[in-house]
């Protein structure tokens, strides 16, 4: 019951701002550390709350109650929590939902009608949400569908927040340059349904995010062999829960993983 009181403090409206057109190209300063908090506990008026809810699912919630929910499947828990945004992508149905609830005012395919590529910029005030699209392989490895997966980038707070979703290649030159920076990025790490581990950690590795969080493992070996790939160069945090409260100044001074343990929010 305090869980389900504090998500719905959060989704009370929040008071509109102005914005300035994407920050995410600038460089993150400060040498703080990131400390795990709950959920009900609120946040600091420039921090940004990411609760791990399960697979590739994640809320993103910023102060004034705005709520973002990725790769979003229907289901969330038996709080009635209804997000501004869900994000989407169609690789597998354990990321995407045909019938999402009516309720949510914004709903983002990863992946474009007919020829045409997924093109998002939604501007929620304290939140901006765009997308960069990747190729992805057919569902049992045969092809590939051109722009059939969307990185999802969330800024808010000051922070850049990257959701790869189901990632099946390398990013090119030109798309890193559009992802821009992350200083959170969500990666999948299962080790064969989208990337090869070595790749999935080469692709972390370039984009350099001060936090790194894994999602979309199946087993804990799979967990295992990507933190065994990052741990010479990325600290690697094991926060034994299911969210954290980040802010631009709270950014850790070396890389780290923060692996975080699913839970829905009941």
């Amino acid at each position: 019951m305090r869980l389900l009181a504090a998500l719905l403090l959060f989704a009370s409206p929040g008071l509109a701002q102005d914005r300035i057109p994407s920050h995410c190209i600038a460089v993150a300063a400060g040498e703080p550390s990131v400390v795990p908090v709950a959920l009900e506990e609120g946040l600091e008026p420039d921090s940004v709350l990411i609760r791990y809810i399960d697979h590739a699912s994640f809320a993103i919630v910023t102060p004034d109650g705005t709520v973002a929910v990725t790769d979003y499947t229907g289901y969330l828990g038996t709080a009635d929590l209804v997000p501004d945004v869900v994000t989407m992508n169609n690789a597998h149905s354990t990321h995407w939902t045909a019938a999402p609830d009516p309720r949510i005012p914004h709903v983002l395919p990863g992946w474009g009608e007919g020829t045409a590529a997924a093109d998002h910029r939604l501007d929620l005030g304290s939140m901006l949400v765009r997308n960069v699209t990747t190729d992805t392989r057919g569902p049992f490895g045969e092809g590939a569908r051109r722009d059939g997966n969307s990185i999802f980038i969330f800024e808010a707070g000051g922070l850049c927040i990257g959701h790869l979703g189901h990632l099946h290649q390398i990013p090119s030159d030109e798309q890193y340059a559009a992802i821009g920076r992350l200083d959170v990025v969500m990666v999948p790490v299962d080790g064969g349904y989208t990337m090869r581990l070595q790749d999935m950690a080469g692709v972390v590795k370039r984009l350099r995010s001060s936090v790194v969080i894994p999602m979309h493992w199946f087993s804990r070996g799979s967990l295992d062999g990507f933190l065994a790939e990052m741990a010479a160069e990325f600290t690697v945090v094991e926060t034994g829960g299911a969210q954290i409260a980040l802010s631009l100044d709270d950014l850790p001074s070396a890389p780290t993983v923060m692996v975080l343990e699913p839970a829905y929010i009941d």
